[in-house]
């Protein structure tokens, strides 16, 4: 069932996405002469299809996994004569430059329209207070401490741990000092930290655990939540409700304990007691060894802890009124715009792992996850990928929307296209960075699994 809700939570996903940006190719070509031929959510063969006034073709394909506006060009077949000027390769490049670039810029204002409601529908986010502070590392040499909520970073406002993240994310690779405001009790307090040209290499790029920060978050119980199907738990007989008490006559006292052990204990059998019903039952447990992405080994059983309310002195609840919440839509769009941007130089240039590049699978359980956690994360998540989707495809990478803009951009310049063999090329050097790029996704997806 687990997988079901997974797999339609995907369809859900890239179904409303997919529809945006291709409806932003087809509205600007309708707009500029173009006959549109068919406007498909899905590739292969349709499951479902009618046609409009205008002879379009509207289909629901049999493969989810992206779509297409097909429209009349010579290129593709021939035109009849009196339909040569309904042509798209007989467009201007600016014209064919304005629909190439319609679906990504859809992307970005269907992305404002998301932030807008939550802004005036209101969103609580989790204020970044500090849990624990790693020895030796630069959160440690800035002198932050636990309870310190972070307030500032270099001058910007850090209202939740995504904006932490982003700034830090911002200094990547840099050189310089690094500085931060927080409060403590009403008290606030400066601090500063040379860089020194601190990168996020590791295994896992997340930038505030890097930087040697961890969280606070509530002490979580050692109560069972969720168990996987096939899973060493499933396997062992757990169960959603056990209180886990002790591992191999070790007293468990909370979820990350129970976790220690078991990353610790891969392919070893383990005694689990635990509290089900009033009685204790112990359970031969073997965690399944798990290659975490930085390559190291670790146990792995296929259970979650039963989710916690967090203190509403942590929580922070924002809400704007509908004019003033454009400016906020807009400024957010822009900010996951630019980090996604900063993400992608910095993984060029060596600062950021590739192994933050995520595929359809991990896509597929954020998705999942978002829909469970109600409509506020749904709709931020929708917003977020949206906005990848539109960066990504404005990348001058041929095959992509951004690869045709660059072309169009040049035939524009030149008076003339580049020549069919130069554009082959390009095509061929496309195929081969968007096929590498969909194998890392597709590895580091399995490797998160």
């Amino acid at each position: 069932m687990h997988i079901i809700e997974t797999i339609l939570s995907l369809l859900v996903t890239l179904g409303i996405l997919v529809t945006i940006h291709e409806y932003g190719h087809f509205w600007v070509a309708r707009r500029c002469g173009v006959r549109v031929l068919r406007f498909s959510v899905g590739f292969g063969k349709p499951l479902w299809s009618r046609f409009d006034r205008h002879g379009t073709e509207f289909a629901v394909a049999a493969i989810p996994l992206g779509g297409y506006v097909k429209m009349l060009d010579e290129r593709e077949g021939p035109v009849p004569a009196d339909q040569l000027h309904l042509a798209f390769n007989r467009q201007t490049p600016i014209k064919r430059i304005a629909i190439a670039s319609a679906g990504p810029i859809a992307n970005f204002l269907f992305a404002i329209f998301a932030y807008w409601i939550l802004s005036v529908v209101g969103f609580t986010t989790v204020a970044p207070v500090v849990g624990t502070v790693k020895p030796q590392s630069l959160a440690a040499q800035a002198g932050l401490q636990n309870g310190d909520e972070i307030t500032y970073i270099d001058g910007q406002t850090t209202p939740s741990w995504r904006q932490v993240s982003i700034a830090l994310l911002e200094r990547a690779g840099e050189h310089g000092t690094l500085t931060l405001e927080t409060s403590r009790d009403g008290q606030t307090a400066h601090h500063k930290v040379a860089l020194n040209g601190w990168s996020l290499t590791g295994g896992e790029p997340d930038p505030i655990a890097l930087f040697g920060i961890q969280p606070w978050q509530p002490d979580i119980a050692p109560v069972i939540g969720e168990v996987l199907k096939g899973q060493a738990a499933a396997s062992a007989g757990l169960m959603a409700g056990d209180r886990v008490l002790s591992v191999d006559g070790h007293k468990i006292d909370n979820w990350a304990g129970f976790v220690g052990w078991i990353k610790k204990s891969a392919g070893q059998t383990l005694d689990v007691v635990v509290s089900r019903s009033g009685r204790d039952v112990t359970l031969r447990m073997t965690p399944r060894e798990f290659t975490a992405t930085d390559g190291k080994k670790i146990g792995h059983i296929g259970a979650a802890p039963k989710t916690v309310k967090w203190p509403e002195k942590y929580l922070r609840k924002t809400r704007y009124n509908p004019l003033t919440a454009i400016p906020n839509a807009v400024a957010q769009t822009w900010d996951d715009t630019h980090v996604t941007l900063v993400a992608i130089g910095k993984m060029l240039t060596g600062m950021l792992s590739i192994h933050n590049i995520s595929g359809p699978i991990t896509i597929a359980r954020v998705a999942e996850a978002s829909v469970s956690s109600g409509f506020e994360d749904f709709i931020g998540f929708l917003a977020y990928v949206s906005i990848s989707l539109g960066v990504l495809n404005l990348l001058p990478v041929p095959v992509l929307d951004g690869g045709h803009i660059l072309y169009y951009g040049i035939e524009a310049i030149r008076g003339k296209p580049l020549s069919e063999s130069a554009q082959e090329v390009g095509m061929r050097i496309g195929i081969a960075l968007i096929f590498t790029l969909m194998v890392i996704a597709l590895y580091n997806d399995l490797m998160r699994l």
